[in-house]
């Protein structure tokens, strides 16, 4: 068993022996960018002790013939030599620590005499003397040659929404050593609670390796691949690169202030990139006004309308504030609705692509017109009104800021309507009259034809016509007194138009309508049947004709009361019973008198041929 133990103790003081301490830096060179920051940091592993270690850095410089300059150290707070002790307790040169055993060698702002080799030493708490207690790395300080400039700044003055943003800044760097630059476009913003103080937030940038970047916050993402925004890198004067950043249409949310930043890196030996020097130039503060605050409609003339029939009609709508003409597109529409209210329709429409759409009555698109006459104004005619066209207009407008071309599907950034303009029309008082007659004598039968007068009265000083239709309802069996109730309205079956135009709707049986004097209109039914039966009615419309000649309803409407239609059987029906029954009953008759006859005879044969025999 002993020499079991031996073997396990030699074996775990062989394992102890190869655990020893080792001090780690960066590999170098480094290059370092004066007047910026340098952090080294330095990690201890392999120890014994406590885990939180001690860290001591001193400097070679390469002008001091290898003499040591105590730069800073963690237990001792005199231990920094001269050049270094002012700038120690002013915080510009210190140690931060990641861990206990790790931590790095921070120097705010580098001067030309900070270059040389740095060496970071850790103290021993082992109990034996073994491994690497220092390592060493050279830092080589490089001129600041990186510059940024702008061509223009924000004024400050507000501008609406939609508006195009362009922004520029050139930027360069001359260094002996390969260094790359990237170039990013923020903004500063306060809105209210969501950050306390300014709230930054980055825009679309060029990255070291020329890869472009939306910012993460804003929505910059969503509106860079939507095309709102780019950023495009040109060649400039002097060897300067020129960063241009675009925003189509710029919204509320990016009012703020706003900068360029320009980054110069260098690759270390070790692979990584590392961030050397940076400067931002501020572009100006920039206040994009909502349209919800800018956007004006308004249509003209204002209050009331008030025309006559045939008369043309002129509205005009006027928009404003909506900032640069060339950089929104608009959809304007007239709108109307009935005199005593009810539902809105649409009139006509001018779409973004300028193209005109007429709405409820396509029979405008020829008495009519809408157009742009210039920036911010839109009209619309009726070359001649009639009583319909009475009502209440106004204008709707619909912008989508920044965008010239919208999609279907995209919604407007904002739509605002004018007030009510209200166009009434004087017509000429118009009274009418309807009544019908069905002739009943000689009395209709099925089969004959069928004429119902329709006679109209009216009075009117202007010139008129009217136009009559025919309505049917079938008569219900346990009805005889029918009223045509908006409900229950009869099939139009016949029409005779204010022109003379006939229009027959039934399919079913042969119809005729004409006028039979100047008050008098009739609707034949050739060959009535069964399904011809029921109550009938005549409705009236007149018409007037306007100064230029052309006609409009005046709305003035009457209908008659009804006459009920019902048919005879014809003559020959009327027979076809007798007929039947009479010859059924003769030939009942005739077989019952030559059966009894036949009957008679065969008995009394019967009694002869009884005598013979016997």
């Amino acid at each position: 068993m002993a020499p079991r133990w031996i073997t396990f103790i030699a074996l775990l003081w062989e394992f102890q022996s190869c655990v020893c301490r080792e001090v780690t830096l960066p590999a170098g060179p480094l290059y370092r960018v004066a007047g910026f920051s340098l952090s080294l940091p330095c990690i201890v592993s392999g120890h014994e002790g406590p885990r939180t270690q001690d860290f001591e850095w001193y400097l070679y410089r390469d002008d001091a013939e290898g003499r040591q300059i105590a730069v800073v150290s963690t237990r001792d707070t005199g231990f920094p030599y001269a050049p270094f002790q002012p700038r120690v307790r002013g915080g510009e040169v210190r140690v931060e620590r990641d861990s206990g055993d790790k931590a790095r060698l921070i120097i705010q702002r580098l001067r030309p005499d900070d270059q040389g080799r740095y060496e970071c030493y850790t103290p021993s708490t082992d109990s034996r003397f073994l491994g690497n207690y220092s390592s060493s790395v050279v830092v080589k300080v490089i001129p600041d040659t990186l510059l940024i400039t702008h061509s223009r700044i924000l004024s400050g003055q507000p501008v609406t929404e939609g508006t195009e943003l362009q922004l520029t800044c050139a930027a360069s760097v001359q260094s002996d050593q390969h260094t790359h630059v990237s170039v990013t476009f923020g903004v500063r913003s306060s809105r209210g609670a969501e950050s306390q103080g300014h709230n930054l937030r980055e825009i679309i940038g060029i990255d070291r390796e020329l890869r472009l970047s939306p910012g993460h916050s804003g929505g910059y993402g969503k509106r860079y691949r939507e095309g709102e925004i780019a950023l495009e890198k040109r060649k400039g004067d002097g060897g300067r690169d020129l960063y241009v950043l675009k925003m189509s249409a710029l919204a509320p949310e990016d009012s703020g202030s706003y900068f360029c930043e320009a980054v110069q890196w260098i690759r270390d030996p070790d692979g990584k990139w590392e961030r050397i020097a940076q400067r931002t130039m501020e572009l100006g503060n920039l206040t994009v006004q909502p349209l919800v605050d800018t956007l004006s409609v308004r249509s003209a003339p204002d209050g009331e309308v008030s025309l006559r029939p045939g008369s043309p009609l002129s509205l005009s709508c006027q928009v404003s504030g909506v900032g640069t003409w060339n950089r929104s597109a608009l959809l304007v529409q007239w709108m109307r609705r009935g005199p005593a209210g009810g539902v809105e329709v649409e009139v006509a429409r001018l779409g973004p692509g300028g193209v005109v759409t007429w709405g409820d009555d396509v029979s405008r698109a020829g008495g009519g017109s809408m157009e742009k006459e210039a920036d911010g104004r839109f009209s619309l005619r009726l070359f001649s009104t009639r009583p319909a066209d009475a009502g209440l207009y106004r204008c709707s407008v619909s912008v989508y800021a920044g965008q010239l071309t919208p999609g279907p599907s995209r919604p407007a950034t904002i739509t605002q309507r004018s007030d009510w303009v209200t166009v009434s029309l004087k017509t000429e008082d118009v009274r009418v009259s309807a009544s019908i007659d069905l002739p009943r004598r000689p009395l209709l039968r099925r089969g004959s034809t069928v004429a119902l007068i329709c006679s109209v009265s009216v009075e009117t000083t202007a010139a008129s016509q009217v136009e009559v239709q025919w309505l049917q309802k079938p008569e219900e069996p346990a009805r005889k007194d029918v009223t045509f109730s908006e409900e229950g309205k009869g099939r139009l079956i016949a029409a005779l138009t204010y022109d003379g135009l006939a229009r027959i709707y039934s399919n079913s049986s042969e119809l005729s309508v004409d006028r039979v004097s100047a008050a008098r209109y009739r609707l034949r039914i050739f060959s009535a049947g069964d399904e011809d039966q029921g109550h009938y009615q005549c409705q009236v419309e007149v018409w007037a004709q306007d100064p230029r000649g052309g006609w409009y309803s005046t709305g003035a409407r009457a209908e008659s009361a009804t006459a009920h239609l019902y048919l005879y059987a014809r003559v020959a029906d009327l027979l076809l019973i007798p007929l039947v029954v009479g010859v059924s009953s003769s030939l009942f008759v005739g077989v019952l008198i030559i059966a009894t006859v036949t009957c008679c005879f065969m008995k009394r044969l019967a009694k002869q041929r009884t005598r013979i025999r016997k």
